[in-house]
């Protein structure tokens, strides 16, 4: 089934249809998803309606006299719970599109996009087992998985992603091989150890051999 058209000059239709295709490519891949984030911001959503609701009917069956003490603490709860919700969307969750396990290791992935720039730029987190947590910071123009006509083609998004990112590759080697072999330019990754230090790299971090060392250390293989 294709991918819906979308318009190639609007960034937010842009950025929702790449968002929705990335947590679908790695649950594909056998990652473990995590919705405990979604979850969190359903309940505190769906807890504010139902009280404005309960609030309406109760008001509405009862009358303003009956009703106005409670009202006013469903009020309270009300803007409580929307304050929480805010804070969730832009404290915690922070454009976090997907959050999961593989092989014993987690993954954590931020989306976002500068305004007037047809960048998708991902902030990537993973961790082994037992390891630190490195965060990999890369880039990529819309134009590499989006035709001119707007329809999204989720094969060179696979490659560009199994490729720059260690875990995914990891995961879906036979992407990363098809990635090197494109003639587009690959993707630095801005890694940051938990020491403070930073080092751009084409892949690698401590503890996370790059997709082309894994690649090449397979084929070695008998």
């Amino acid at each position: 089934m294709s991918s819906p058209k979308v318009s190639v000059y609007s960034l937010s239709d842009l950025k929702n249809t790449t968002d929705d295709a990335l947590p679908n490519y790695l649950t594909s891949l056998k990652f473990k998803q995590s919705h405990s984030l979604a979850d969190t911001r359903l309940l505190l959503g769906y807890s504010a309606v139902v009280i404005a609701g309960v609030t309406f009917y109760a008001d509405y069956k009862l009358g303003w006299d009956a009703t106005k003490f409670w009202t006013l603490w469903a009020v309270i709860a009300y803007f409580i719970l929307n304050g929480a919700l805010t804070y969730w969307l832009w404290g915690v969750e922070k454009g976090t599109v997907f959050t999961g396990q593989f092989n014993g290791s987690s993954i954590s992935i931020a989306s976002s996009v500068t305004k007037n720039k047809p960048v998708y730029r991902l902030q990537v987190q993973c961790t082994r087992a037992g390891g630190i947590p490195q965060t990999f910071e890369l880039s990529a123009p819309f134009t590499r998985w989006f035709d001119s006509d707007g329809y999204f083609v989720a094969n060179p998004f696979q490659r560009w992603l199994a490729t720059v990112v260690p875990l995914v590759g990891e995961a879906d080697p036979q992407k990363v091989e098809a990635g090197e072999a494109a003639t587009e330019p690959q993707v630095i990754i801005e890694t940051q150890q938990t020491n403070g230090t930073n080092e751009l790299t084409k892949g690698a971090a401590d503890g996370f051999p790059s997709p082309a060392a894994r690649s090449r250390k397979s084929k070695r293989t008998p």
